[in-house]
């Protein structure tokens, strides 16, 4: 017998003892990957389900389809009076725009469109036609009883035309959406309908109802601004007929034929008359000045006379001088000559006087003349001054007249300018008020919805199939989460403090006694390497004390501990002599795997004295197999009978290890008693199967009772939670023949 010697075994088992760090909320994320790809098929089958569900719904939810009509909306127009004020038209304002929408969701363009399409014989707006669940049921009521309820519950309301009217109103407005796109000034008219023909009808028909309300808005306004100014232009027809009334009577009166012309002639005279005036005072001084010298030299001789610079500068005066200036220079020079009496000399003194006559006469003209110079220009002077002073009186007369002339004349330009304008806007007006002058105009009439807008399959089949995969997995995650079981090594050691004795991987569908006899067959490596292990550890506990009976039990029955204490048997007896008893008096099945011929007889047999030892115990390949026979009526008497620990003893002595295949702890007492005889104790848990408390409990009504409980063994662990416990170098082992 082959043995494994390893010094302080008891400190490993104290290190395995020892507690463990808890790192419940510690997020694994390797774990909860490896928990969906092991739930896999689950998840996509739910996803499968739920998917393939919504689309047979589906099938059955009427199609809607949604019809747009794209508008563009520019905020301006045209004003309709030149002088009246209005907002800036190239200053875009998002309020306008908004104003706008309300005005296509308005009842004025609703109604426009039910009357063009006629929508009060439509199914889906015809309130007479559609029938909820509150009249369904009175009418179903009226049906099963009739004389109980009103005969109205069973025909249904009667609606007028204009009830019946404002339903498809209503109905239209419901399945209407109007919004704008982004910033821009584009506006969509959307209509959703299950008539797709309706649908885009409805869509254009509101664009157009919209576009001919603004129409007849503006023509409405046009309208009523020509009945403003017709009655504002007769008031101003009357006010410019008054005014030039009240002018014509004011020159009629003050006898004015052209107030203008008439001031501006007498104006003129008064300026020449004013410089005739000052050029015959200026005359008359002259003349005054000049008839003064000749006053104050009145009695001097004429030589004085002739010296008065009025005289002097007389031409005449002048020659007249010069005539006697040479008749005297002629009498010097016969002076010199003859004699006083000479003839030449008397002739020239005849000539002398003469000329000195001629002199003296025209200076008394001059001296007149003079005289009736100051005269004239005294008398030219005044009558001058009588016609300033009577033409400056008509002027100041004529100024008030003006004065008041011009106030009518004014009141009469500005009458007539006014209604000249008023008349050439309301001609303007009448003449342009059936012309539309809209700044919205339709971009894209609405066309035949080819695909429905609701129900969206491939979309609503993928968020179904995405949420169904969500939901799975969340259930999945939260099932694992809620089932509160063991799945690695790692869970055993630190919630049972523990050592874990080997990790046996999940054998899929091969039947129980291929299972029991598995380690035989050696096609499984990772199996036999699992079970290797676990020799081993029970191999490892013999240091001190040699440990012969070895009880294998788990928490419930089905969690393999049958199948494992065969295969550890199995393992053994390669190496000891070994003899495995089947314990298990209530569920015999060990007879059965290893296809033994005689059943009936085994260990209840044996302890009751009903059959000898040879007869019960079996040479099956390298062990002795002691099944537990036929099933008796008091199996926990028999376990605990003298026989039994008599039995124990002779087997000890033959056998170098003696494997009790138990009832499960938390079923029967018989567990409690096989564990209290034996030399170690192999708890089997089942992996991901049995719930924690449930294994802590049995685990803890062994300890209690004193059992050697020395550790666990995980038994059926999936692929899955090997990999995450890290057991998963078993698969890498080829098959073993020896």
């Amino acid at each position: 017998m082959g043995q494994v010697s390893i010094s302080n075994r008891r400190e490993i088992n104290t290190r395995y003892m020892a507690p463990l760090e808890d790192d419940r909320d510690f997020l694994d994320s390797r774990k909860i990957g490896y928990t969906l790809w092991a739930r896999k098929w689950r998840i996509l089958t739910l996803a499968l389900i739920a998917t393939v569900l919504v689309a047979l719904l589906m099938q059955s939810v009427t199609p809607v389809y949604r019809a747009v009509a794209s508008l563009v909306i520019e905020p301006k127009g045209a004003m309709l009076i030149s002088f009246q004020q209005t907002a800036d038209p190239n200053n875009p304002t998002n309020d306008y725009l908004q104003t706008q929408i309300s005005l296509i969701q308005s009842r004025d363009v609703a109604e426009r469109a039910v009357r063009k399409l006629n929508l009060t014989e439509h199914p889906e707006f015809d309130p007479r036609q559609q029938v909820n669940l509150m009249q369904r049921g009175k009418m179903l009521l009226a049906e099963l009883s009739p004389g109980l309820f009103p005969a109205s519950w069973s025909t249904g309301e009667t609606l007028t035309s204009s009830e019946v009217f404002d339903g498809a109103v209503l109905a239209l407005m419901d399945h209407t959406a109007v919004a704008a796109v982004g910033k821009s000034q584009l506006v969509t008219i959307a209509v959703t309908l299950k008539d797709k023909q309706t649908a885009a009808s409805a869509a254009n028909a509101l664009a157009h109802g919209y576009l001919e309300s603004r129409l007849d808005a503006q023509i409405g306004d046009s309208v009523t601004a020509s009945q403003w100014m017709n009655t504002r232009l007769v008031e101003l027809r009357t006010q410019l007929q008054q005014s030039e009334a009240k002018l014509q009577s004011y020159r009629d009166a003050e006898g004015l034929v052209d107030v203008g012309g008439v001031v501006t002639i007498s104006a003129n005279e008064l300026a020449k008359t004013s410089d005739s005036m000052v050029e015959a005072r200026r005359q008359r001084a002259d003349a005054q000045s000049q008839y003064q010298q000749v006053l104050s030299m009145s009695g001097k001789g004429a030589d004085q006379l002739s010296s008065i610079p009025a005289v002097i500068n007389n031409p005449v005066i002048q020659q007249f001088q010069a005539d006697e200036a040479r008749a005297q220079s002629k009498v010097d020079e016969l002076s010199r000559r003859y004699g006083d009496r000479h003839p030449k000399m008397l002739a020239a003194r005849s000539d002398l006087a003469a000329a000195q006559a001629s002199m003296r006469i025209q200076v008394n003209q001059v001296l007149a003349g003079l005289k009736r110079n100051y005269q004239l220009a005294q008398s030219n002077e005044d009558s001058l001054r009588a016609s300033v002073n009577s033409s400056r009186q008509q002027i100041q007369d004529i100024s008030r007249k003006e004065f008041k002339l011009r106030e009518l004349q004014r009141d009469v330009d500005s009458n007539r300018s006014l209604y000249d304008t008023f008349l050439t806007r309301l001609r303007e007006t009448t003449a342009t008020a059936d012309i539309g002058l809209s700044n919205a105009r339709i971009v894209d009439e609405a066309m035949l919805p080819m695909q429905p807008n609701t129900p969206r399959k491939s979309l609503i089949l993928s968020i179904v199939a995405l949420l169904a995969l969500g939901l799975g997995c969340a259930f999945e995650l939260l099932r694992d989460s809620m089932k509160n079981t063991f799945k690695s090594s790692d869970d055993i050691e630190k919630k049972l403090r523990l050592p874990v004795l080997g990790v046996v991987p999940l054998l899929k569908k091969k039947s129980r006694a291929r299972i029991a006899r598995q380690f035989e067959r050696n096609d499984n490596a990772a199996f036999n390497e699992a079970i290797r292990t676990i020799r081993t550890s029970v191999m490892l506990d013999d240091i001190e004390d040699r440990r012969r009976v070895v009880v294998i039990t788990s928490s419930i029955p089905g969690e393999g501990k049958s199948a494992i204490a065969v295969n550890l048997a199995c393992a053994l007896g390669r190496l000891d002599q070994v003899l495995l008893i089947e314990a298990d008096l209530r569920r015999p099945t060990l007879a059965r795997n290893f296809g033994l011929s005689n059943e009936k007889v085994g260990l209840a047999n044996l302890i009751n004295g009903s059959a000898r030892g040879e007869d019960c115990v079996r040479h099956v390949g390298d062990i002795d197999v002691l099944p537990a026979g036929a099933v008796p009526s008091n199996p926990l008497e028999l376990l605990a009978s003298p026989g039994f620990r008599s039995f124990l003893e002779w087997a000890k002595k033959r056998y170098d290890r003696i494997i009790i295949d138990s009832p499960a702890s938390q079923s029967v007492s018989d567990a409690a008693l096989l564990c209290a005889m034996a030399d170690a104790v192999l708890y089997v848990v089942k992996s991901d199967s049995t719930s924690v408390p449930q294994v802590q409990r049995g685990v803890g009504e062994l300890l209690r009772n004193g059992a050697p409980v020395t550790g666990v063994i995980l038994n059926q662990v999936s692929a899955l939670n090997a990999r995450y416990g890290h057991q998963g170098y078993y698969g890498y082992l080829p098959g073993e023949t020896s």
